[in-house]
């Protein structure tokens, strides 16, 4: 007994020490620095702060980009999770895969995307939506439609058909049935997915900082500014206690509605239930879903990465390679400091050390957090546990990286010049997702096997190895790709912690960006196509690689 305790210690100690070191230490320190001047206690910076009228314009505008950005993305994401989860067709393990790859694209990458479809020359530009909320909030929804197509997708593939069924048989339309059987039934995934959405929208950094015009900026962007451009860490710290607020509240719903989902949904085993698109059964509903998935899909989520593959290849001299053939250079004046082709091997290198990090740490918690153990208590530190390690998803990823570099500047963790501050940095970032990915596959186990295991004689490690390991298997291939590619296009933080002689590829996307001249803005394009087919390549790998596992987020 007192070994297995002892290896379940280890097992929630290793990544809780990980936590703490790495993202609890650092962002406390910096959000201390809004509450303590002189050594004291002093509130007045908060007074400060919320006196400036600049301070509630970005929150009332980081409220309204969210709570836009995730009606829209929980309208259109509804059609699409019945589509690709409740029906079945010719391709649809493409059409998901399709449709997950955006929301691992680089923010950055996709700042480029919409802005060359919106900018001035680009085939929307006569609409003057370049550096509006509007364009904001396409890309906010780009990002996010996965997010509500698989978590409600995941739990509406598991429904049992037989209450809606009932229903119609007892003479309600399938518009009725829908609103007063499935959409309460729904509830808690819908609930679930809105507030993660509403999470990832209001700390969106890169897209804002792309697309956003002079007046357009939200509590992320400005902890950089106040951080970066003013130094004034007491503002910068003060705006990150109040997103860390918000962060709080919305995993707080997100995880009562993803418990409430477990609890209260008679979920189905028999796959032999799922619809047919044009079955014959509801035509009417079958056709609406499907025209609206497919206007989104190929509207909102291709048209925008097309065009920024198709502009990559036009250059000042026509159509061509130019672009690409200038990533092995350091671009016009000298732009970089490296060539983009050395940018993209660093972060192809930082990547897999990041991901080797994540996949430790975010494996060890979903482990322990898979258990369902009998004591009231012991429970409740499972779920503290799962929440606690979804936080880093909120969080400014501009206060983790700013907050590395003023606590993690002195023995005996002194790693501003070394290598591996980036690779934390990202897996960081990385873990929650993970987590996510592989915590559905190991609570579907049912916890009889692993009884059954020990009555026979297996001790822990062999029940977890016998048991629980044919499923992590399953689990890992996807949660690999997620952690390689946010990895890959992590900006935020990375931005703070990369030396100057081994820049990330987002890093350089961002500098070329901000240049004067066309070469360098056609290097931004190929530069982001070239991030681009790297993270979709790696996410749809993982897609056909792992098993179909329902909820991921």
């Amino acid at each position: 007994m007192t070994r297995r305790w002892l290896g379940w210690g280890l097992a929630a100690g290793v990544p809780l020490a990980f936590l703490t070191v790495f993202f609890a230490w650092p962002v406390a320190t910096l959000v201390g620095r809004g509450f303590v001047a002189d050594g004291s206690l002093d509130l007045s910076g908060f007074a400060e702060v919320f006196a400036r009228p600049r301070t509630w314009r970005m929150v009332g505008l980081t409220l309204s980009l969210a709570s836009v950005g995730t009606v829209l993305s929980v309208l259109l994401g509804i059609p699409g999770a019945y589509v690709l989860y409740r029906c079945r067709f010719p391709g649809r393990s493409a059409a998901r895969a399709v449709v997950t790859v955006p929301f691992v694209l680089p923010t950055v990458v996709v700042g480029v995307a919409f802005r060359s479809l919106l900018a001035e020359g680009g085939p929307l530009g006569a609409l003057g939506l370049d550096g509006t909320f509007a364009a904001i909030v396409m890309a906010l929804v780009f990002f996010n439609y996965a997010v509500v197509v698989r978590t409600v997708g995941g739990m509406w593939a598991r429904l049992d058909p037989r209450t809606e069924q009932a229903a119609r048989a007892l003479g309600a339309s399938p518009a009725r049935a829908f609103v007063t059987v499935t959409l309460p039934a729904l509830a808690p995934a819908v609930a679930s997915a809105a507030s993660v959405v509403f999470l990832f929208c209001a700390t969106a950094f890169g897209v804002v900082m792309v697309l956003g015009g002079p007046g357009l900026g939200t509590i992320e962007t400005e902890i950089w500014v106040q951080t970066t451009q003013f130094l004034d860490l007491r503002s910068a710290a003060v705006l990150s206690v109040v997103q860390l607020l918000v962060v709080t509240l919305a995993l707080t719903v997100a995880g009562r509605a993803r418990r409430r989902g477990e609890r209260a949904l008679r979920l189905r085993t028999d796959p032999g239930h799922r619809l047919r698109l044009r079955s014959g059964r509801r035509p009417g509903a079958d056709l609406l879903a499907a025209s609206v998935t497919a206007v989104t899909v190929l509207g909102l989520l291709v048209t925008p990465v097309a065009v920024l593959v198709v502009r990559s290849l036009r250059t000042a001299d026509g159509w061509g390679l130019g672009n690409y053939v200038a990533l092995g250079t350091t671009g016009g004046d000298n732009a970089l400091t490296v060539t983009v082709w050395e940018a993209t091997r660093n972060s192809l290198r930082i990547a897999v050390d990041a991901t080797v990090l994540a996949v430790v740490v975010g494996t060890l918690v979903a482990v322990v957090v898979s258990r369902r153990p009998r004591s009231p208590h012991a429970r409740r530190a499972v779920r503290t546990l799962d929440s606690l390690f979804m936080l880093p998803l909120g969080v400014s990823a501009v206060t983790v990286g700013f907050g590395f570099l003023i606590t993690l500047d002195r023995p005996p963790l002194d790693l501003r010049s070394s290598v591996v501050l980036v690779p934390i940095a990202q897996a960081v970032v990385a873990i929650p997702l993970v987590v996510r990915s592989v915590l559905p596959v190991l609570r579907a186990i049912d916890p009889r096997l692993r009884e059954a295991a020990s009555v026979l004689g297996a001790g822990p490690g062999r029940v977890l190895a016998t048991v629980d390991g044919p499923f992590l298997v399953r689990g890992l291939g996807l949660a690999v790709g997620f952690a390689f590619a946010v990895s890959l296009g992590e900006f935020g933080a990375t931005s703070f912690l990369s030396r100057p002689d081994r820049p990330t590829l987002p890093v350089v996307i961002f500098r070329l960006i901000g240049r004067p001249g066309a070469e360098n803005y056609g290097m931004a394009l190929a530069g982001s196509v070239v991030l681009a087919l790297l993270t979709a390549s790696v996410m749809l790998l993982a897609e056909r690689m792992r098993a179909d596992q329902g909820e991921t987020w």
